[in-house]
């Protein structure tokens, strides 16, 4: 089966990385309160994390797919969206009330862990 999506989000992510680094070290250093740029690089330090364990997901499923794995890649995706993109939005953009998706996005992210881990340990085959 072709990875075409996760592969190409992955992608986009690792550049909203670089570009949102970028962004937090030079343009707004000076610009936000220490806590609001400290919460900003969380941002971008739960993203390049959960991107890179996409990748490798997707690298490891290219070897040997198992039921689960698929799973987990989406739910860190969601998760990233709504944890990180949360807390983009909350220091970028003032959205306070926003606070209250941060936690679900971290939830989803740690249900990808325990997919994985799951998938892992029952080393069922997925069908393609």
């Amino acid at each position: 089966m072709h990875q075409k999506w996760p592969w190409f989000l992955a992608a986009l992510s690792g550049f909203l990385i670089v570009a949102a680094g970028a962004f937090g070290a030079h343009a707004l250093a000076n610009t936000l309160s220490p806590r609001d740029l400290e919460v900003f690089h969380t941002a971008v330090r739960y993203q390049a994390w959960h991107t890179l364990a996409v990748m490798a997901v997707l690298g490891w499923q290219g070897k040997q797919a198992l039921r689960g794995q698929r799973l987990a890649i989406w739910l860190w995706f969601a998760g990233m969206v709504l944890f990180s993109g949360s807390l983009y939005l909350l220091v970028l953009g003032g959205m306070r009330a926003l606070g209250i998706v941060t936690p679900f996005g971290g939830l989803l992210l740690m249900a990808g862990w325990l997919v994985l881990a799951w998938s892992a340990w029952r080393q069922r085959p997925a069908t393609r």
